[in-house]
């Protein structure tokens, strides 16, 4: 059995707490210039970053079943959770009927059916174009001229499939020896200077749109002329880069309690939108709660949800695989 490698594992549990810390912040953004900033750092590179990582474990994409594997581990439990998640929206917003959309993936849900479609597009790239430049630049260009579209991004989540693509492509093309550079002080410097510039950029400037960090709309829907929003388009994909360089420095390499928990984050991902989509109609609370209490708060979904008991229980819908502890029941008769 392959070894896992422990900087990797802390990459991806740091990475699915900052995706619950996130999404607990959106509620809050426009009460503090300080939650403004937090939440648009983050955004900045906590998607890409997931994805770039996504990418990177997609090296055996040429290995016969490997698109079938995919399927089975990405849109089973995304036609699961699309069913689910209509339900608990029906529920909680006390809708007059029920609809269950299966073409525009619900909330969080994108993220599974994009990167499906990313291993088929990693497919043909590795296929049919051979050099990898050349790979990385049609990549950027599709997610580029895709918010040139005027139809809906949403629809197959095909607006974040194509802005998102050019990180899952330089992952699978990235080697671990290049990480290496990062690890050293005088980068970890510099990114750290330029991360906190970013910040503080975004706490002085609390009028700009989120939703380019999305990459769900399109120009003309960001209110953005066609050569203004390519160019801008571009600047994101700067800031997403060296923001993602920035966080890979500075997770550790040590082994934590929680550590081989990074093999569960896709458990958090599909499993803490009921939460957060809960706390988001409670209206009781007299003042937001402060930036310690969300931290906390994403800290513990994190740690219940990428456990090794929640994975036993939810592991028969999204692996489908029987819970573990039937099969150490069954191993000991």
């Amino acid at each position: 059995m392959k070894k896992r490698d422990n900087y990797f594992d802390n990459v991806r549990f740091f990475l699915i707490f900052l995706v619950v810390f996130g999404h607990l912040l959106r509620p809050y953004i426009h009460n503090s210039p300080f939650v403004y900033a937090l939440y648009l750092a983050i955004y900045s590179f906590h998607m890409p970053a997931f994805i770039f990582i996504s990418g990177f474990f997609a090296k055996s994409i040429r290995r016969p079943g490997y698109i079938k594997k995919a399927a089975e581990k990405l849109l089973i439990p995304f036609l699961i959770f699309q069913c689910v998640y209509s339900v608990f929206y029906f529920w909680i917003d006390h809708e007059e009927a029920l609809s269950v959309r299966l073409l525009i993936p619900e909330w969080s849900l994108w993220f599974l059916m994009s990167l499906f479609f990313w291993h088929l597009l990693l497919l043909g790239a590795v296929k049919w174009i051979k050099n990898p430049i050349a790979a990385l630049v049609l990549s950027l260009a599709a997610g580029i001229g895709i918010g040139l579209a005027n139809e809906s991004l949403t629809v197959l989540s095909i607006g974040r499939t194509f802005v998102f693509f050019p990180f899952f492509l330089a992952g699978y093309y990235a080697k671990k020896e290049w990480f290496k550079p990062l690890f050293k002080i005088p980068s970890r410097i510099v990114l750290s200077l330029f991360a906190f510039g970013l910040f503080l950029y975004c706490y002085t400037h609390t009028s700009m749109q989120i939703e380019w960090l999305f990459g769900s709309q399109s120009y003309n829907a960001l209110d953005a002329e066609a050569l203004q929003g390519l160019l801008l388009r571009l600047f994101v994909y700067a800031i997403n880069i060296i923001m993602i360089a920035f966080f890979l420095s500075i997770v550790p390499h040590k082994v934590f309690f929680f550590t081989a928990w990074g093999r569960n984050t896709l458990y958090v991902y599909l499993l803490h939108g009921f939460f957060v989509q809960s706390s988001r109609r409670v209206d009781t609370l007299e003042l937001p709660p402060s930036v310690f209490i969300l931290f906390l708060t994403a800290a513990a979904l994190t740690f219940v949800l990428a456990s090794p008991w929640t994975a036993s229980l939810f592991s028969p819908f999204l692996e489908l695989k029987r819970p573990r502890f039937l099969i150490k029941k069954e191993s000991k008769l």
